[in-house]
């Protein structure tokens, strides 16, 4: 390791003792900036990095709600504030036994940069709870959410902080966490973003971050004269992400032939293709059901335990959850003959894997620039919000693969190599670093 990212990382970890998974996203970035910011001193002296790396603010509270047995549960709440230089913080809330400080403090973070590639004016957010809502009814799904949101609601705001949803919060949740905000704060605002379309969504949001990554991957062929026609793609995860990249993988020529879950990985060499595809969205959205269920109706193989990365493909899409792809599954995708891996999931490739990924200069687009379509959308929904006034479909869509089309750019001009690879990680890094360092630098000591 370079000792300048050593001596950085050093000061970063014994500030942020045991968050991992923080520390493991705040390396992966100062790896690119540092060399940046040496050649760069204006961001050296006014110490831009190192000010990014601290929460501009975390806000942790109790959430209490009674569940169906008329017993009282209590779940952690949190909201992490990270940076607000180029706009309100804007970023998704999970509901997951897993989360933890370190988890929501790696994806706000990470958030900052993603924000700041759509072009669009956002700072970076991240929050939810320990809240497990598999296995929940509705009822006690909307008690949570009420209690969780009548601590929340005083934090954010419009033009403060704007949450959407993630992993564990869907339309059901937005809807209950929207509804308890209205009714506290007696107003009608965009508050929320994966609203119903009804009442102030933006079409095309709940495909966005699965469509943008195969808009992104799509452009990361280019560069090579190829497209996503014909190609093989193993996908992994089978929620929302995952679905809707499946869909438009295969609108564009592909075929898709892994579904993932916590319980294992179906294959399925003949391809999901639209019919298979709705019935994995109704066992996944409406019965919660799990991926095996696919195995057992279409008659295909099921990995018990087990993650997409052994069966050979072209393209993989990873759409499910940080580091979930290792080191050892890295070079068997590359040995199975993948050549373009695009993240629809946050971090799912652990550090190793990355180093294998660019030192066989494959085509690698990193999660803030390739899965940043969802928070695109989000802020294109905030607009509409502003104006009062809904685009079509069409309209969304064409901004969102616009938005990809732009990311992409960005990573090329910071990410080309004197040999003409493109660095994805350098790009999209220093790309998403220096907007919001410059605004940084406009506002001052702050």
């Amino acid at each position: 390791m370079d000792p300048r990212v050593e001596q950085f990382m050093s000061n970063v970890i014994s500030k942020n003792l045991g968050e991992v998974e923080f520390h493991q996203a705040v390396q992966e970035v100062a790896e690119s900036i540092i060399p940046f910011v040496e050649e760069n001193p204006k961001y050296k002296h006014a110490k831009i990095l190192e000010r990014i790396a601290e929460p501009e603010r975390v806000i942790l509270f109790r959430v209490p709600w009674l569940d169906d047995k008329g017993e009282v549960q209590i779940n952690k709440g949190y909201r992490i504030e990270m940076n607000s230089a180029i706009g309100p913080y804007k970023g998704g809330l999970r509901f997951h036994p897993t989360v933890n400080l370190g988890i929501l403090k790696f994806l706000a973070f990470e958030q900052v940069f993603k924000n700041s590639l759509t072009t669009l004016p956002m700072g970076g957010g991240k929050g939810g709870s320990d809240f497990d809502p598999k296995g929940k009814s509705d009822n006690e799904v909307m008690k949570f959410t009420q209690s969780f949101m009548t601590e929340l609601f005083r934090h954010i705001g419009p033009n403060t902080d704007v949450p959407a949803g993630d992993i564990g919060v869907g339309g059901r949740e937005i809807g209950f966490l929207f509804g308890q905000y209205k009714r506290l704060r007696n107003e009608f605002t965009g508050v929320l973003t994966g609203k119903g379309i009804e009442w102030g969504g933006s079409l095309i949001r709940p495909e966005a971050t699965g469509y943008g990554s195969v808009y992104f991957a799509e452009e990361m062929l280019k560069t090579r004269n190829d497209s996503m026609k014909g190609k093989i793609v193993t996908v992994s995860g089978s929620g929302n992400v995952a679905q809707y990249a499946t869909e438009k993988a295969t609108e564009l020529g592909a075929k898709v032939v892994t579904f993932s879950d916590s319980g294992g990985t179906i294959y399925d060499p003949n391809g999901i293709d639209k019919d298979k595809l709705a019935f994995v969205m109704e066992l996944k959205n409406i019965k919660r059901g799990r991926i095996k269920e696919y195995a057992e109706k279409y008659s295909v193989e099921y990995f018990e335990g087990e993650r997409p990365w052994n069966i050979k493909c072209d393209v993989a899409l990873p759409s499910a959850t940080q580091n979930e792809i290792t080191e050892e599954d890295a070079k068997t995708l590359i040995a199975n003959g993948c050549y373009c891996i695009s993240e629809g999931a946050n971090m799912p490739s652990v550090p190793e894997a990355i180093e294998v990924y660019l030192d066989k200069k494959i085509l690698y687009g990193p999660g803030k620039a390739a899965n940043a379509g969802g928070v695109a959308v989000s802020g294109l929904e905030m607009t509409q919000n502003s104006m009062r006034l809904p685009w079509s479909r069409e309209q969304v869509d064409e901004r969102l693969q616009q938005i990809m089309i732009n990311i992409h750019e960005t990573c090329v001009k910071f990410g080309t190599k004197d040999d003409g690879f493109i660095n994805y990680v350098d790009g999209a890094n220093i790309g998403g670093f220096v907007k919001v360092a410059d605004a940084m630098l406009a506002q001052g000591v702050v």
